[in-house]
């Protein structure tokens, strides 16, 4: 077995339900950095910008879908960790996937624009996406996650519908 193996066996892991705050910050600030290009590659033409900015929303559905953990930049997070210190704080997981749901809208709408033509639409959208982004990244604001409570209040459980 390999010293990375090792290190990653050996650590205690976030209880279920729960998942390491740097992961979702690190997704964040992945997702930054492919905002910020997908508004520079928009100042040239939408056709680069909407195969970009469809690409993140691939990801935010998978993150929406799939968790954290099992989303592709939860997965590059997850190569890094072991070779940070142990987890000392955790966050839930329903909370980060509204959040991915949240970017996912934005990215959908964005993507939308670009593909129509209007830079204009889809710079305005893409921004809201990295406005959050950043705020997660570097502050560690969720946006999602704290309107997630309310969307819980308002939308209905998948449990209250009859089958």
């Amino acid at each position: 077995m390999s010293d990375e193996n090792i290190l990653a066996t050996d650590r205690p892991l976030p209880p279920a339900g729960q998942v390491d705050v740097r992961g979702p910050r690190f997704a964040a600030w992945v997702t930054t950095a492919v905002l910020v290009v997908v508004l520079i590659a928009a100042a040239f033409g939408p056709g680069v910008a909407a195969v970009l900015l469809g690409l993140q929303a691939v990801v935010f559905a998978l993150g929406a879908l799939l968790g954290p953990r099992r989303s592709p930049y939860g997965r590059l997070y997850a190569l890094i960790a072991p070779r940070l210190r142990p987890v000392t704080e955790t966050e839930p997981v329903p909370p980060l996937r509204f959040a991915q749901l949240v970017g996912l809208i934005f990215a959908v709408l964005g993507f939308v624009g670009f593909v129509a033509g209007s830079v204009v639409f889809g710079a305005i959208f893409t921004a809201f996406a990295l406005f959050a982004a950043f705020l997660n990244a570097a502050f560690g604001i969720c946006l999602g996650c704290m309107l997630y409570p309310l969307a819980v209040r308002v939308l209905p459980a998948a449990s209250d519908n009859p089958a």
